[in-house]
C-alpha cells in the first residue's frame, strides 16, 4: 500500500481491487464504530456502480457495528427506467448492501415518481432531516461525482437534489460496465444529489478501481480544481478519503505524485 496527500485529500494505492476494497471497508467500519460511540444514529450515502462491489462486499462481512442504528441513502437515480430494473441504482444497492444488512431506514430515490421536482424537494427534505455523517462513492470516467456530470457540476449549487441530463461519456461507462448493452438503452436523464450535498459529509471515502478510471483519478488530482473536472472537488474535504488499485493510480507515477509517496507494509 502506499499513501500520499494531495491538498487535503489522503490518497491510498494497492496492489489488487480486493485490497482496496477490504481496506477501504476497514476504514469506514472503524469510522462508522466510532460515530456510533457517539451518536444515537449515524447516516450515510452510498454509490451504486460496479466499482463498489469489492467495497461493499467487505463492508457486509465487517464485525460490530449496530447497523439497526444507521440510515441509507444513496446518491442517484436513473429517471424512467422500470421499476424492477437490474439497473436502478436502489435495486443494485438493495441487492449488494440493504437487503443483507439490518440498516435502521432506508431511504430510496425514486426515479419514476410522477413529478421529479417533487420527487427532487422529498429526498431532499430527508437528507435536511437525517445530516450526513459519511458517504461512500466513486468516480465516473469524466470524473463526475454522482450524476454530476461536468457540464452540470456546481460546487455551489443551491439545490440539494435535481434533474440532470447526463453527457456521451457517462452514458457510455455504463456500457462499458456491463450495466447497458448498447448506449441506446442507458437513460439520457436523471435525479442526482448535487455537489454540496456530497462534499458536506462530515467523512468522505472514495472507492475507485480499474484502467477505464486512471485518466479521471489523474484529472482529479493533478488539474485546477474546478466543476470541468468535477471530482477535483474532493481535494478540500478535510476528512477525504481516495482508495486506488494499481491499475486505477497507473497514471500518477509518471505525473510525479508518487515521488513523496512512504511505501507502507
Amino acid at each position: 500500500m502506499e499513501e500520499v496527500t494531495v491538498d487535503e485529500l489522503l490518497v491510498s494505492s494497492y496492489p489488487t481491487r480486493n485490497e482496496m476494497g477490504a481496506a477501504a471497508a476497514k476504514e469506514v467500519a472503524l469510522r462508522l464504530k466510532s460515530l456510533l460511540s457517539e451518536k444515537n444514529f449515524v447516516n450515510m450515502i452510498f454509490a451504486a456502480a460496479p466499482s463498489q462491489n469489492e467495497f461493499l462486499q467487505f463492508l457486509v462481512a465487517q464485525d460490530g457495528i449496530e447497523w439497526s442504528r444507521v440510515n441509507a441513502f444513496h446518491m442517484d437515480e436513473y429517471i424512467g427506467l422500470s421499476k424492477d430494473a437490474p439497473q436502478g441504482f436502489g435495486n443494485f444497492l438493495k441487492e449488494k448492501l440493504f437487503n443483507k444488512i439490518p440498516f435502521g431506514k432506508v431511504f430510496y430515490l425514486n426515479g419514476n415518481a410522477p413529478d421529479p421536482r417533487d420527487e427532487c424537494r422529498r429526498y431532499a427534505n430527508l437528507l435536511r432531516q437525517h445530516p450526513t455523517d459519511i458517504v461512500c462513492m466513486g468516480i465516473g470516467e469524466n470524473t463526475h461525482i454522482a450524476f454530476n456530470d461536468p457540464h452540470v457540476a456546481d460546487f455551489n449549487d443551491p439545490e440539494i437534489v435535481k434533474i440532470v441530463d447526463l453527457d456521451e461519456v457517462c452514458r457510455r461507462q455504463q456500457v462499458n460496465d456491463g450495466c447497458f448493452d448498447h448506449i441506446d438503452r442507458v437513460p439520457v436523464s436523471a435525479l442526482t444529489l448535487t455537489v454540496p450535498a456530497l462534499v458536506c459529509a462530515d467523512y468522505l471515502f472514495c472507492i475507485v478501481p480499474g484502467k477505464n478510471k486512471s485518466a479521471a483519478v489523474k484529472y482529479t488530482l493533478t488539474e485546477a480544481i474546478s466543476e470541468r473536472y468535477p471530482a477535483s472537488i474532493l481535494r478540500k474535504h478535510k476528512n477525504g478519503r481516495l482508495f486506488l488499485d494499481k491499475n486505477s493510480a497507473e497514471l500518477l507515477n509518471e505525473l510525479g505524485i508518487n515521488q513523496e509517496v512512504k511505501a507502507q507494509g
